[in-house]
């Protein structure tokens, strides 16, 4: 599905030049689970932000199902955006004095679904992840856990191929961590596919797959242990 060669990314010029990926080679299927881990510093939102197409390698090529990436014009990337991926952003990002069900509702907004159908499926979406009961309250009336649940159906309702998802658990406790992850975990099991970057062992134990970055190259890539 994702096939990146020889990437690199450059940021800056001359003397102050700083290359933060350097040569990275990654293949990742259809269906797979990949947590991203490093220090900081080693290149994780570098390589999350090209593979959701919201940069660009300096060198190197990235391939989405053999099409070349690096050859799109900015607003077909914006497009492969929009009906190919889903992002869970480490923030939340959503929408303060807008309901919840209006937050989940907006990629499909810019998708142009109609008012009706848009009702349905985010409705779905909240269901999904256990939020039916919360869909008329703001980001304010909810918990930390149920913001990112929020942004979780946000990113499910367009029923992306892939989910990019940034320190998932990196603003709730343990238990309500553990509890996102199994929701992560069962959209996985339902065919999509997962890249999420994390820098909690506990975390990265849900994928199937573990990368490790150091200073720009992948350091170890394994497959855990069924």
């Amino acid at each position: 599905m994702i096939s990146l060669e020889n990437v690199s990314k450059i940021y800056g010029k001359g003397e102050a030049a700083a290359k933060v990926l350097k040569g990275v080679n990654l293949e990742i299927k259809d269906g797979e689970f990949v947590a991203i881990m490093g220090p900081s510093g080693s290149g994780k939102s570098t390589l999350l932000n090209i593979l959701g197409a919201l940069d660009s390698p300096s060198e190197g090529s990235y391939k989405f199902l053999d099409v070349d990436m690096t050859s799109l014009s900015k607003d077909q990337r914006a497009l492969f955006r929009r009906n190919i991926l889903g992002f869970v952003f480490q923030g939340f990002n959503l929408s303060k004095k807008t309901s919840a069900i209006e937050n989940v509702e907006l990629p499909l907004v810019y998708q142009g679904v109609g008012a009706k159908e848009r009702r349905k499926r985010a409705s779905q979406a909240l269901k999904s992840v256990g939020l039916e009961s919360h869909m008329e309250h703001e980001p304010s009336q909810l918990s930390g856990g149920q913001q990112q649940r929020v942004a979780i159906a946000r990113a499910i309702v367009t029923q992306p191929k892939i989910l990019i998802v940034d320190e998932p658990t990196g603003n709730l406790d343990t238990k309500r961590g553990h509890e996102i992850m199994e929701i992560i975990s069962d959209f996985n099991r339902q065919g999509i596919t997962v890249v999420m970057v994390t820098h909690e062992e506990d975390v990265a134990s849900y994928a199937s797959r573990t990368i490790y970055l150091r200073d720009g190259v992948i350091e170890k890539d394994y497959v855990h242990a069924a």
